[in-house]
């Protein structure tokens, strides 16, 4: 069988690693269109992509399947996402080991969003807290399994302050993560004043930055709402100029995208992880203009 590489051998290299997040789509034709998404971007050769978990049963099945295809089709390394959310510690332990059976060595380790319509997490009957007890349980089962885990640069909207979201964050690097990569943000500062953070409190493994090329100026509001990230006013105000014109539009983000990676790799960013909602544009042109 088919066994993944860890990447924490790739992040061993010592050059910056370019991945790709997908998300399972919820109808068959969503599928098709991921698949011609994913063909596309096998062109550019990304060292790993991840593709997003649905709790509570809602694309738990498309998401394996995703992972599969991307796997075996595209010949990606995939790092499959799991989550705390609507599991018991013996089916999260179930799930860890048929992700393992299948040759997959790599997993984003994520205590996951509350459901739909909450506001606050609540753990599932006989289930996990928080990410680092994930992070512990996966550790524990398959100690060859490369573990990531998610950082917020500008805070996560639940923790109390930014000392106690760091003190996360370690907890889930001490359980076992290998690296971690972070929330969107569109302001390189925040990301390079975080890093100093985690550095200054002993976190050590690599701190892949997450950037997301703007699609669209209302999505992007409602996903920066959602996730507590901000985006600067010279931004707004250049997708504003663009008028809903969805090219200029598409144009101003990947420009801002690829200004951002330029300075995140001249700095010494250990890569950047595109999340590219399952769309090959954004993608392809940035590599384009690195390449340039």
């Amino acid at each position: 069988m088919l066994t993944d590489r860890p990447i924490s051998e790739l992040f061993a290299q010592q050059r910056p690693l370019r991945s790709l997040e997908f998300f399972p789509p919820r109808d068959e034709a969503g599928l098709v269109a991921l698949r011609a998404t994913a063909v596309a971007l096998a062109k550019i050769k990304p060292d790993f992509v991840s593709v997003t978990y649905g709790a509570g049963g809602s694309t738990q099945e498309r998401s394996a399947q995703v992972s599969d295809f991307l796997r075996g089709e595209c010949g990606f390394t995939v790092m499959p996402h799991l989550t705390c959310v609507g599991h018991s510690r013996a089916e999260l332990a179930d799930i860890a080991d048929r992700i393992h059976a299948g040759g997959f060595r790599n997993i984003m380790t994520l205590r996951g969003d509350p459901p739909s319509g909450t506001t606050t997490f609540v753990p599932y009957q006989d289930g996990l807290r928080y990410a680092s007890d994930l992070v512990a349980l996966l550790k524990s089962r398959h100690p060859d399994f490369c573990l990531g885990v998610g950082g917020y640069p500008e805070k996560h909207p639940e923790a109390t302050s930014a000392e106690a979201d760091l003190a996360n964050l370690k907890r889930k690097v001490d359980a076992g993560a290998s690296f971690v990569t972070t929330q969107l943000f569109f302001d390189n500062d925040l990301y390079y004043r975080f890093v100093d953070k985690c550095h200054a409190a002993g976190i050590t493994v690599p701190i892949v930055p997450g950037l997301m090329p703007v699609l669209s100026l209302k999505q992007i509001q409602r996903f920066t709402t959602m996730c507590g990230a901000s985006l600067p006013q010279k931004l707004i105000t250049r997708l504003e100029h663009a008028d809903e014109h969805h090219e200029v539009v598409e144009s101003v983000g990947i420009d801002w995208a690829l200004t951002q990676i330029r300075d995140l790799l001249a700095h010494g960013a250990p890569g950047y992880h595109l999340y590219i909602m399952n769309r090959a544009k954004s993608a392809l042109a940035l590599a384009a203009g690195l390449a340039a």
